[in-house]
């Protein structure tokens, strides 16, 4: 895994729109939240938000209770100034989410566009999924978008996995079904596109 220096640096010295994984507005992930059917008063987690818009896009549909995770303090701060006024309304939690401890069954919708790409040693894979299983309740939603097997081998100067939808998934296991995978070519602020695979699961027990 990346260290905590690596993501101030990027974040301390690019702009959020200066940066290959920029969305103006997370029009796929928007659309996969609003498929599970979820009331907006649920409790919606963005591992990985940094400086995306998404919470700016859950917040104007009305979503109330939305927590971002960044390991970088920096990246939390654009955002937070960004939103300005509407930061309040957020919870900010800084920490590697391979380490951190969520409260238990504390989230409705797990959403990650940004981490699990990045997890090229096992033992960091199967510690994201642990905290998935403590974090998310009972019949939630994971939706989780990594680069698909045509998309980049490196992004930000480092390695990333690539996967399928099936590959994804297996990543997960038998807790969670597979209930929707979308593709996206996501066209960078560079001129560029980068290929991701977006799941989307429901965590049936534990």
């Amino acid at each position: 895994m990346q260290s905590k220096e690596h993501w101030e640096q990027i974040y301390t010295t690019k702009s959020e729109k200066d940066v290959s994984w920029f969305q103006e507005h997370a029009r796929q992930s928007i659309e996969l939240i609003k498929r599970t059917g979820i009331s907006k008063g649920s409790s919606i987690i963005d591992v990985g938000g940094g400086t995306s818009t998404l919470v700016d896009d859950l917040l104007v549909h009305g979503y109330q209770h939305v927590t971002v995770l960044d390991l970088s303090e920096a990246a939390l701060e654009a955002s937070r100034v960004r939103l300005a006024e509407r930061a309040l309304g957020v919870s900010w939690l800084t920490g590697d989410i391979t380490m951190l401890e969520l409260p238990r069954h504390a989230y409705d919708i797990w959403h990650d566009r940004a981490v699990f790409h990045f997890l090229t040693a096992r033992e960091k894979r199967e510690a994201y999924v642990n905290a998935v299983l403590r974090a998310v309740k009972p019949g939630g939603h994971v939706i989780v978008a990594t680069f698909a097997e045509d998309g980049p081998e490196k992004c930000s100067g480092l390695s990333v996995m690539r996967y399928s939808a099936d590959s994804l998934h297996a990543q997960f296991g038998t807790p969670f079904t597979l209930l929707q995978q979308e593709h996206e070519e996501h066209q960078t602020p560079f001129g560029t596109v980068q290929k991701f695979i977006y799941c989307l699961c429901r965590k049936e027990s534990n």
